[in-house]
Protein backbone atom coordinates (compact mmCIF):
# COMPACT_ATOMS: atom_id res chain seq x y z
CA UNK A 1 0.00 0.00 0.00
CA UNK A 2 1.37 3.40 -1.04
CA UNK A 3 2.45 5.82 1.68
CA UNK A 4 0.17 8.91 1.53
CA UNK A 5 3.16 11.11 2.41
CA UNK A 6 5.14 9.73 -0.54
CA UNK A 7 2.18 10.51 -2.78
CA UNK A 8 2.06 14.04 -1.38
CA UNK A 9 5.78 14.60 -1.97
CA UNK A 10 5.39 13.40 -5.56
CA UNK A 11 2.39 15.70 -6.06
CA UNK A 12 4.37 18.66 -4.69
CA UNK A 13 7.22 18.00 -7.13
CA UNK A 14 4.76 17.72 -10.01
CA UNK A 15 3.02 20.96 -9.04
CA UNK A 16 6.35 22.76 -8.76
CA UNK A 17 7.25 21.67 -12.29
CA UNK A 18 3.85 22.63 -13.71
CA UNK A 19 3.85 26.07 -12.06
CA UNK A 20 7.29 26.71 -13.55
CA UNK A 21 5.82 26.18 -17.03
CA UNK A 22 4.76 29.56 -18.53
CA UNK A 23 2.07 27.83 -20.60
CA UNK A 24 0.17 26.93 -17.43
CA UNK A 25 -0.26 30.60 -16.57
CA UNK A 26 -2.10 31.26 -19.83
CA UNK A 27 -5.20 29.99 -18.01
CA UNK A 28 -5.35 31.98 -14.77
CA UNK A 29 -8.10 29.82 -13.24
CA UNK A 30 -5.97 26.68 -13.67
CA UNK A 31 -2.83 28.45 -12.42
CA UNK A 32 -4.73 29.77 -9.39
CA UNK A 33 -6.00 26.31 -8.43
CA UNK A 34 -2.52 24.79 -8.84
CA UNK A 35 -1.06 27.62 -6.75
CA UNK A 36 -3.62 27.07 -4.00
CA UNK A 37 -2.86 23.36 -3.83
CA UNK A 38 0.90 23.99 -3.90
CA UNK A 39 0.61 26.45 -1.01
CA UNK A 40 -1.70 24.08 0.87
CA UNK A 41 0.69 21.10 0.87
CA UNK A 42 3.90 23.15 1.06
CA UNK A 43 4.09 23.24 4.89
CA UNK A 44 3.70 19.45 5.07
CA UNK A 45 6.50 18.95 2.55
CA UNK A 46 8.71 21.41 4.46
CA UNK A 47 8.04 19.53 7.72
CA UNK A 48 8.89 16.22 6.04
CA UNK A 49 12.18 17.60 4.70
CA UNK A 50 13.04 19.03 8.11
CA UNK A 51 12.26 15.69 9.75
CA UNK A 52 14.52 13.83 7.27
CA UNK A 53 17.38 16.18 8.12
CA UNK A 54 16.82 15.74 11.86
CA UNK A 55 16.70 11.95 11.48
CA UNK A 56 20.07 12.06 9.74
CA UNK A 57 21.49 14.18 12.58
CA UNK A 58 19.94 11.79 15.12
CA UNK A 59 21.59 8.79 13.48
CA UNK A 60 24.98 10.52 13.70
CA UNK A 61 24.41 11.46 17.35
CA UNK A 62 23.54 7.88 18.25
CA UNK A 63 26.68 6.61 16.53
CA UNK A 64 28.75 9.00 18.65
CA UNK A 65 27.79 7.14 21.79
CA UNK A 66 26.97 8.30 25.37
CA UNK A 67 28.69 11.67 25.06
CA UNK A 68 25.98 12.73 22.59
CA UNK A 69 23.08 11.35 24.66
CA UNK A 70 21.66 14.77 25.55
CA UNK A 71 21.76 15.98 21.95
CA UNK A 72 20.21 12.72 20.77
CA UNK A 73 17.37 13.10 23.26
CA UNK A 74 16.70 16.65 22.04
CA UNK A 75 16.71 15.48 18.42
CA UNK A 76 14.33 12.63 19.27
CA UNK A 77 11.90 15.13 20.79
CA UNK A 78 12.09 17.35 17.70
CA UNK A 79 11.49 14.37 15.39
CA UNK A 80 8.48 13.29 17.49
CA UNK A 81 7.02 16.81 17.31
CA UNK A 82 7.41 16.83 13.54
CA UNK A 83 5.84 13.35 13.34
CA UNK A 84 2.77 14.72 15.13
CA UNK A 85 2.65 17.83 12.93
CA UNK A 86 2.88 15.79 9.74
CA UNK A 87 0.25 13.34 10.97
CA UNK A 88 -2.15 16.20 11.67
CA UNK A 89 -1.50 17.76 8.27
CA UNK A 90 -2.14 14.44 6.55
CA UNK A 91 -5.71 14.34 7.82
CA UNK A 92 -7.97 14.54 4.72
CA UNK A 93 -9.25 18.05 4.12
CA UNK A 94 -12.71 19.09 3.02
CA UNK A 95 -12.65 19.47 -0.76
CA UNK A 96 -13.68 23.12 -0.46
CA UNK A 97 -11.26 24.18 2.31
CA UNK A 98 -9.16 26.37 0.01
CA UNK A 99 -12.11 28.31 -1.38
CA UNK A 100 -13.36 31.77 -0.59
CA UNK A 101 -16.76 32.12 1.07
CA UNK A 102 -20.25 33.51 0.72
CA UNK A 103 -21.30 34.16 4.32
CA UNK A 104 -25.03 34.50 5.01
CA UNK A 105 -26.39 35.73 8.33
CA UNK A 106 -30.11 35.87 9.01
CA UNK A 107 -31.97 37.08 12.08
CA UNK A 108 -33.99 34.24 13.58
CA UNK A 109 -36.30 34.06 16.55
CA UNK A 110 -36.48 37.33 18.44
CA UNK A 111 -37.66 39.91 15.90
CA UNK A 112 -35.83 43.25 16.12
CA UNK A 113 -33.43 41.90 18.74
CA UNK A 114 -32.49 39.01 16.42
CA UNK A 115 -31.73 41.49 13.63
CA UNK A 116 -29.53 43.49 15.99
CA UNK A 117 -27.71 40.31 17.02
CA UNK A 118 -27.24 39.39 13.35
CA UNK A 119 -25.59 42.80 12.96
CA UNK A 120 -23.29 42.01 15.89
CA UNK A 121 -22.28 38.73 14.24
CA UNK A 122 -21.57 40.49 10.95
CA UNK A 123 -19.34 42.96 12.78
CA UNK A 124 -17.58 40.04 14.52
CA UNK A 125 -16.87 38.28 11.23
CA UNK A 126 -15.80 41.50 9.53
CA UNK A 127 -13.33 42.24 12.34
CA UNK A 128 -12.07 38.64 12.24
CA UNK A 129 -11.55 38.93 8.47
CA UNK A 130 -9.53 42.11 9.03
CA UNK A 131 -7.32 40.28 11.54
CA UNK A 132 -6.77 37.50 8.98
CA UNK A 133 -6.00 39.90 6.16
CA UNK A 134 -9.11 38.81 4.24
CA UNK A 135 -11.25 41.10 2.12
CA UNK A 136 -15.01 41.40 2.71
CA UNK A 137 -17.55 42.56 0.16
CA UNK A 138 -21.26 43.23 0.66
CA UNK A 139 -23.33 41.16 -1.76
CA UNK A 140 -26.85 41.85 -0.47
CA UNK A 141 -28.51 43.03 2.74
CA UNK A 142 -31.94 43.72 4.21
CA UNK A 143 -31.68 45.93 7.28
CA UNK A 144 -33.78 45.59 10.43
CA UNK A 145 -36.13 48.37 11.52
CA UNK A 146 -34.03 49.16 14.60
CA UNK A 147 -30.70 48.36 12.99
CA UNK A 148 -28.77 45.20 12.31
CA UNK A 149 -29.89 42.88 9.52
CA UNK A 150 -32.87 40.71 8.76
CA UNK A 151 -30.53 38.97 6.36
CA UNK A 152 -27.17 39.76 4.77
CA UNK A 153 -24.74 38.08 2.41
CA UNK A 154 -21.02 38.85 2.45
CA UNK A 155 -18.25 37.61 0.19
CA UNK A 156 -15.06 36.88 2.13
CA UNK A 157 -11.89 36.47 0.10
CA UNK A 158 -8.30 35.62 0.98
CA UNK A 159 -5.35 37.37 -0.64
CA UNK A 160 -3.02 34.59 0.53
CA UNK A 161 -3.46 30.98 -0.74
CA UNK A 162 -1.78 29.74 2.45
CA UNK A 163 -4.54 31.35 4.55
CA UNK A 164 -7.81 30.19 2.92
CA UNK A 165 -11.21 31.26 4.19
CA UNK A 166 -13.54 28.27 4.07
CA UNK A 167 -11.20 25.99 6.02
CA UNK A 168 -11.64 28.32 9.03
CA UNK A 169 -15.10 29.81 8.67
CA UNK A 170 -16.91 26.58 7.78
CA UNK A 171 -17.27 25.81 11.50
CA UNK A 172 -19.41 28.93 11.97
CA UNK A 173 -22.42 27.42 10.20
CA UNK A 174 -25.49 26.87 12.39
CA UNK A 175 -27.68 28.73 14.86
CA UNK A 176 -25.95 31.24 17.13
CA UNK A 177 -27.86 32.10 20.31
CA UNK A 178 -27.60 35.28 22.37
CA UNK A 179 -28.73 35.90 25.95
CA UNK A 180 -28.96 39.57 26.94
CA UNK A 181 -31.30 42.42 27.82
CA UNK A 182 -32.71 43.74 24.52
CA UNK A 183 -32.74 47.47 23.83
CA UNK A 184 -36.53 47.20 23.61
CA UNK A 185 -36.86 45.67 27.10
CA UNK A 186 -37.94 48.23 29.66
CA UNK A 187 -37.94 45.86 32.67
CA UNK A 188 -34.34 44.72 32.31
CA UNK A 189 -35.26 41.10 31.67
CA UNK A 190 -32.83 38.83 29.85
CA UNK A 191 -34.14 37.47 26.57
CA UNK A 192 -32.86 34.74 24.29
CA UNK A 193 -32.82 35.24 20.53
CA UNK A 194 -30.91 33.70 17.65
CA UNK A 195 -29.42 34.24 14.24
CA UNK A 196 -28.64 31.66 11.57
CA UNK A 197 -25.26 31.54 9.85
CA UNK A 198 -24.64 29.72 6.58
CA UNK A 199 -21.11 29.43 5.20
CA UNK A 200 -20.95 28.56 1.50
CA UNK A 201 -17.74 27.90 -0.45
CA UNK A 202 -17.79 30.42 -3.28
CA UNK A 203 -18.05 28.66 -6.61
CA UNK A 204 -16.29 29.64 -9.79
CA UNK A 205 -17.90 28.91 -13.12
CA UNK A 206 -15.62 25.89 -13.54
CA UNK A 207 -16.99 24.41 -10.31
CA UNK A 208 -20.68 24.51 -11.22
CA UNK A 209 -22.21 24.18 -14.66
CA UNK A 210 -25.55 25.94 -14.94
CA UNK A 211 -27.72 25.47 -18.00
CA UNK A 212 -29.40 28.79 -18.73
CA UNK A 213 -32.48 26.84 -19.83
CA UNK A 214 -32.80 25.60 -16.22
CA UNK A 215 -33.21 29.14 -14.88
CA UNK A 216 -36.41 31.09 -14.34
CA UNK A 217 -35.67 34.78 -13.91
CA UNK A 218 -38.32 37.16 -12.59
CA UNK A 219 -37.90 40.92 -12.23
CA UNK A 220 -39.83 43.20 -9.91
CA UNK A 221 -39.60 46.58 -8.21
CA UNK A 222 -37.25 46.98 -5.29
CA UNK A 223 -38.48 47.87 -1.82
CA UNK A 224 -36.79 49.55 1.14
CA UNK A 225 -33.79 51.92 1.12
CA UNK A 226 -32.22 52.56 -2.24
CA UNK A 227 -32.85 56.05 -3.54
CA UNK A 228 -34.84 57.19 -6.53
CA UNK A 229 -34.76 53.85 -8.33
CA UNK A 230 -36.78 52.16 -5.59
CA UNK A 231 -40.34 51.37 -6.65
CA UNK A 232 -39.80 53.11 -10.01
CA UNK A 233 -37.94 50.47 -12.06
CA UNK A 234 -38.03 46.68 -12.23
CA UNK A 235 -34.43 46.33 -11.04
CA UNK A 236 -34.86 43.56 -8.44
CA UNK A 237 -34.20 40.03 -9.68
CA UNK A 238 -35.34 36.61 -8.49
CA UNK A 239 -33.49 33.64 -9.99
CA UNK A 240 -34.89 30.12 -9.60
CA UNK A 241 -32.87 27.04 -10.52
CA UNK A 242 -35.79 24.90 -11.63
CA UNK A 243 -34.21 21.39 -11.27
CA UNK A 244 -33.29 21.97 -7.61
CA UNK A 245 -35.77 24.67 -6.58
CA UNK A 246 -32.93 26.84 -5.21
CA UNK A 247 -34.02 30.49 -5.32
CA UNK A 248 -31.99 33.68 -4.94
CA UNK A 249 -33.39 37.22 -4.76
CA UNK A 250 -31.31 40.38 -5.19
CA UNK A 251 -32.35 44.04 -5.01
CA UNK A 252 -29.41 45.94 -3.50
CA UNK A 253 -28.06 47.28 -6.80
CA UNK A 254 -29.85 49.88 -8.87
CA UNK A 255 -29.49 48.01 -12.16
CA UNK A 256 -31.14 44.75 -13.11
CA UNK A 257 -27.86 43.52 -14.65
CA UNK A 258 -25.90 44.06 -11.42
CA UNK A 259 -28.55 42.30 -9.36
CA UNK A 260 -28.55 39.41 -11.80
CA UNK A 261 -24.75 39.06 -11.61
CA UNK A 262 -24.86 39.11 -7.78
CA UNK A 263 -27.70 36.59 -7.80
CA UNK A 264 -25.79 34.20 -10.07
CA UNK A 265 -22.80 34.44 -7.77
CA UNK A 266 -24.85 33.36 -4.77
CA UNK A 267 -26.71 30.73 -6.79
CA UNK A 268 -23.44 29.10 -7.85
CA UNK A 269 -22.28 29.00 -4.22
CA UNK A 270 -25.54 27.42 -3.07
CA UNK A 271 -25.48 24.82 -5.83
CA UNK A 272 -21.86 23.94 -5.05
CA UNK A 273 -22.73 23.58 -1.35
CA UNK A 274 -25.66 21.36 -2.29
CA UNK A 275 -23.44 19.19 -4.50
CA UNK A 276 -20.82 18.84 -1.75
CA UNK A 277 -23.50 17.91 0.76
CA UNK A 278 -24.92 15.24 -1.55
CA UNK A 279 -21.44 13.85 -2.17
CA UNK A 280 -20.73 13.79 1.57
CA UNK A 281 -23.88 11.75 2.10
CA UNK A 282 -22.63 9.18 -0.42
CA UNK A 283 -18.97 9.11 0.54
CA UNK A 284 -18.02 8.36 4.14
CA UNK A 285 -14.49 9.61 3.48
CA UNK A 286 -15.70 13.20 3.10
CA UNK A 287 -15.67 15.17 6.30
CA UNK A 288 -18.97 15.32 8.20
CA UNK A 289 -18.37 18.93 9.17
CA UNK A 290 -19.20 19.94 5.61
CA UNK A 291 -22.73 18.63 6.02
CA UNK A 292 -23.31 20.42 9.29
CA UNK A 293 -22.09 23.68 7.81
CA UNK A 294 -25.28 23.65 5.74
CA UNK A 295 -27.56 22.98 8.71
CA UNK A 296 -29.04 26.03 10.41
CA UNK A 297 -31.11 23.93 12.82
CA UNK A 298 -28.12 23.04 14.99
CA UNK A 299 -27.44 25.43 17.87
CA UNK A 300 -23.69 25.75 17.76
CA UNK A 301 -22.78 28.59 20.12
CA UNK A 302 -24.20 30.78 22.90
CA UNK A 303 -23.18 34.35 23.65
CA UNK A 304 -24.10 35.23 27.25
CA UNK A 305 -23.83 38.95 27.92
CA UNK A 306 -24.51 39.01 31.69
CA UNK A 307 -21.56 36.66 32.33
CA UNK A 308 -19.44 37.96 29.41
CA UNK A 309 -19.22 34.31 28.37
CA UNK A 310 -19.06 32.52 25.02
CA UNK A 311 -19.64 28.77 24.85
CA UNK A 312 -19.36 26.51 21.81
CA UNK A 313 -21.56 23.46 22.18
CA UNK A 314 -19.56 21.25 19.79
CA UNK A 315 -15.96 21.58 21.02
CA UNK A 316 -16.86 22.43 24.62
CA UNK A 317 -14.94 25.71 24.46
CA UNK A 318 -15.95 28.19 27.18
CA UNK A 319 -14.37 31.51 28.10
CA UNK A 320 -15.36 34.76 29.78
CA UNK A 321 -14.08 36.88 26.91
CA UNK A 322 -17.29 37.64 25.02
CA UNK A 323 -16.32 41.26 24.43
CA UNK A 324 -13.09 40.27 22.72
CA UNK A 325 -14.76 37.53 20.65
CA UNK A 326 -17.42 39.92 19.36
CA UNK A 327 -14.58 42.27 18.42
CA UNK A 328 -13.21 39.60 16.09
CA UNK A 329 -10.92 37.64 18.40
CA UNK A 330 -12.24 34.30 17.14
CA UNK A 331 -9.02 32.33 16.73
CA UNK A 332 -9.24 30.40 20.02
CA UNK A 333 -12.88 29.45 19.42
CA UNK A 334 -12.28 28.29 15.86
CA UNK A 335 -9.05 26.50 16.79
CA UNK A 336 -10.94 24.49 19.41
CA UNK A 337 -13.21 23.27 16.61
CA UNK A 338 -10.31 22.56 14.25
CA UNK A 339 -8.57 20.54 16.98
CA UNK A 340 -11.71 18.62 17.91
CA UNK A 341 -12.35 17.84 14.25
CA UNK A 342 -8.77 16.63 13.74
CA UNK A 343 -8.88 14.46 16.86
CA UNK A 344 -12.10 12.83 15.72
CA UNK A 345 -10.64 12.21 12.26
CA UNK A 346 -7.50 10.59 13.70
CA UNK A 347 -9.69 8.29 15.79
CA UNK A 348 -11.79 7.44 12.75
CA UNK A 349 -14.90 8.95 14.36
CA UNK A 350 -17.45 11.19 12.72
CA UNK A 351 -16.18 14.74 12.53
CA UNK A 352 -17.91 17.81 13.94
Amino acid sequence: MADPLDDLLAEHADLEARLADPAVHADQSVARELGRRYAEIGPTVAASNERDALRADLAVAREMGPEMADEAAELEAQVAALDARIRDRMIPKDPADAKDVILEVKGGEGGDEAALFAGDLVRMYTRYAERQGWKTELVSATEGELGGYKDIQLAVKSRDPANPVFGRLKYEGGVHRVQRVPVTESQGRIHTSAAGVLVLPEAEEVDVTIDQNDLRIDVYRSSGPGGQSVNTTDSAVRITHVPTGVTVSMQNEKSQLQNREAGMRVLRARLLARALEEQAAKDSAVRGSQIRTMDRSEKVRTYNYPDNRVADHRSGYKANNLTQVLDGDLDAVIQSLVDADAEAALKGDDTL
